[in-house]
């Protein structure tokens, strides 16, 4: 089966960070968030993909052609951009005559899931999650049996708590890019933008039959505060929770924790829940729950909930002090 996974988008949410690299390549864990998308579709046998690229498409293709040289890869430019429902379109001859289905993945997006069981679900399957927020997210309303009835982008009185993750395993893709010219040619459009889901919905009401797949963990990688919980919850994987590192001078590291190649650490505390990239020198600094990124410099600091990028540099207030009797000093 092939996969498409649209990687357009501008990132404005996670800004600074998007103003000079695409959103799908902010590092998280030891890798990027496109890396571990990737990672996990090849897990399941996946080998052929079709990116669609736009803002900053050429460091995309860059990164899968540097380090994903054995994937089939395919890149196609959406521009403008105006939704998923859009990007798919223009990607439509990729996977339309695929006799084995096609499965569609955000780029923005990590999901806990067993995708080969997935995979093998016949039919058209939809990743779901309960959430506490429907109404920022796509949803899905399923009948008793558990067919799925209605998809809806953003709806303002949602019926249903369960939101669309970004994981869609679509059976019949000659269907699916007749659904999607339709979209287009009429001018269908929620919230100013053509949605995949306004497509699945003119599927289900010509008699496409879908079902929906729980995932156990979904980050929608776009935010900060997911992108540093998608962060914890990766490096408390058996992978990361078992490291060695190396010695540092005077550093203590409270697991889990990711270190890049070659990084500088002394009289420091890492951890837990960090994740460094390659070639960082840190400082005395403590350091917890943050991303930091590569070739970046941190000293006298403490940091936490930090998303640091790379080639950056921070230097804290380093203090001589020679303080009397009965003083109070608050830096906060």
């Amino acid at each position: 089966m092939k996969a498409v996974i649209p990687v357009a988008g501008i990132g404005s949410r996670l800004r600074p960070h998007t103003h000079t690299q695409p959103k799908s390549l902010v590092p998280v864990a030891g890798n990027t968030i496109l890396g571990h998308i990737i990672d996990r579709l090849q897990d399941a046998g996946i080998d052929e993909f079709v990116f669609i690229i736009g803002y900053l498409g050429e460091k995309i293709e860059s990164y899968v052609r540097r380090y994903y040289p054995q994937l089939r890869s395919t890149f196609v430019i959406q521009e403008p951009r105006e939704g998923i429902g859009h990007a798919l379109w223009l990607a439509r001859d990729t996977f339309r005559h695929d006799q084995d289905g096609v499965l569609i993945m955000l780029g923005d997006t990590i999901v806990d899931v067993d995708l080969r069981e997935l995979l093998r679900t016949e039919g058209n399957v939809l990743a779901v999650k309960e959430v506490k927020t429907p109404s920022i997210f796509g949803v899905v309303e399923t009948s008793n049996s558990g067919r799925v009835t209605k998809v809806i982008e953003k709806p303002r009185i949602p019926k249903s708590n369960y939101a669309l993750v970004g994981l869609y395993k679509i059976a019949d893709p000659a269907w699916l890019a007749s659904a999607l010219e339709r979209i287009i040619e009429q001018d269908l459009r929620t919230h100013n933008e053509f949605q995949l889901t306004d497509a699945l919905m003119l599927m289900i009401q010509d008699g496409a039959q879908m079902t929906t797949a729980p995932v156990d963990h979904w980050f929608d990688c776009g935010r900060k505060d997911s992108l540093l919980e998608a962060n914890a919850k990766l490096l408390n994987r058996p992978e990361f929770l078992g490291n060695k590192y190396p010695e540092f001078p005077d550093t203590i590291i409270i697991p889990p924790v990711s270190i890049g190649k070659d990084c500088q650490i002394s009289h420091s505390i890492i951890g837990p829940n960090v994740a460094i990239g390659d070639r960082t020198i840190v400082k005395n600094t403590i350091l917890s729950d943050s991303i930091i990124g590569s070739y970046s410099e941190l000293r006298q600091a403490v940091m936490h909930d930090c998303i640091v990028g790379s080639d950056a540099s921070f230097r804290g207030l380093n203090h001589s002090l020679n303080i009397g009797d009965n003083t109070e000093i608050d830096y906060s």
